[in-house]
């Protein structure tokens, strides 16, 4: 059997590293947090609300025709379809709601997603928009670069960038966290109010954690809520359901 060169024995191990770091790669970029079951069984259609699973993903109220939208930006390599749960409970009240895919599961790099979704559908006449974790910190640098489209910002478990100063914008704005994060912090948030409006809704969740704004599966490390996921979801839906209903009641 013919034995290799040294040349060639190096770049045969250069052409495998370079193999294994494209695959991880590849891996890593289209690695997303899968939704739990709870989350799956609430994309199914019914008499209530109509969901339509092609991207992106939509969820409308069967029983009205609705005026007002929910824009949400997903978290960071989480599956759009995690936060279905939510986002039905929403729908059946009445509003129209739109989850985008991100590219490689990062709304941070398609923070003008909303455009495509807002004329998609002429008949809504007010749109919210929202996200979890990096889905929030692009949201809220959409409303920076197009406050004349949306009429209120729902912030889940993160932050605005320094970069996204909404501060004199006349919008109602809510920014949730739960009492048990690590990253997401009454210091991080009470650091970056300067760049929301000064009647921003701080709601801090106690016993709430990061992953329990959506229902995807999590590592150990992660869980670190002390209430129930149901209960978070309770008190986020109560949150956003009033921001929606005030932008909705709005003349």
């Amino acid at each position: 059997m013919r034995r290799l060169s040294r040349k060639q024995l190096i770049w045969s191990l250069v052409g495998i590293v370079v193999l294994g770091g494209l695959v991880w790669g590849v891996r890593w970029a289209t690695f997303a947090r899968p939704p739990l079951p709870e989350a799956v069984a609430a994309l199914a259609s019914d008499e209530l609300v109509t969901v339509d699973t092609a991207r992106p993903l939509t969820f409308t109220p069967a029983h009205v025709p609705p005026t007002t939208g929910f824009i949400f930006y997903p978290g960071g390599r989480v599956d759009p379809r995690a936060y279905a749960g939510l986002m039905r409970t929403i729908a059946q009240a009445g509003y129209l709601v739109v989850v985008p895919s991100m590219p490689v599961n990062m709304a941070i790099f398609n923070t003008n997603a909303a455009n495509a979704i807002i004329a998609a559908h002429p008949q809504i006449q007010r749109w919210v928009i929202g996200g979890h974790s990096v889905g929030g910190t692009a949201a809220a640098l959409y409303v920076s670069a197009h406050p004349d489209r949306i009429a209120g910002l729902a912030i889940w478990s993160s932050f605005p960038a320094g970069n996204s100063d909404i501060s004199e914008l006349d919008l109602p704005v809510i920014l949730l966290y739960g009492g048990n994060e690590t990253g997401v912090t009454d210091q991080s948030v009470g650091a970056r109010k300067h760049l929301l409006p000064p009647d921003t809704l701080y709601i801090r969740i106690e016993g709430g954690d990061h992953h329990q704004f959506g229902a995807y599966a999590l590592t150990t490390e992660d869980d670190l809520a002390t209430i129930a996921r149901e209960v978070q979801h309770d008190r986020i839906l109560t949150a956003t359901l009033e921001l929606l209903q005030r932008v909705s009641s709005s003349p």
